[in-house]
């Protein structure tokens, strides 16, 4: 009986493979001669030479062609602009908020000096020294 189990549990997977493999059309193209067969190979395959130039690629060490070299200047130059655009943006809004707070700071002390002044004046001398008549 256990001898019996391990045969059909072998010759499962056998079975089922067989199956999917008997659904498959051949996947070789030379030798066909259906139409309905070359049609599919060209929907699936491609010329030699797209072929080849699809997979060719270039070597780590081969050095890179002027068409590469440039694209990739390209694009560092144009990360480089997009960041200093962005690195100057960003120092002029700094630099008008800088602008501003000194201004309201500037503008609050000669406000609070005045208010001093205003309030310690006693009305009997000139306010400031170099206001005075020299005699």
């Amino acid at each position: 009986m256990a001898g019996t189990h391990t045969v059909l549990l072998t010759l499962l997977p056998i079975v089922l493979i067989l199956i999917v493999l008997a659904g498959v059309e051949n996947a070789a193209v030379k030798g066909v001669k259906d139409s309905k067969a070359q049609g599919a190979s060209k929907e699936v395959f491609m010329p030699a030479s797209d072929a080849s130039n699809f997979f060719k690629h270039r070597g780590r060490r081969s050095p890179r062609t002027y068409e590469e070299y440039y694209a990739e200047q390209r694009v560092k130059m144009a990360a480089n602009e997009r960041r200093r655009e962005h690195l100057e943006e960003q120092n002029n809004e700094y630099e008008n908020y800088l602008e501003e707070e000194r201004d309201e700071q500037y503008e609050r002390t000669r406000e609070k000096n005045e208010q001093w002044r205003e309030f310690h004046y006693d009305g009997q001398y000139p306010r400031y020294p170099h206001h005075r008549q020299y005699v």
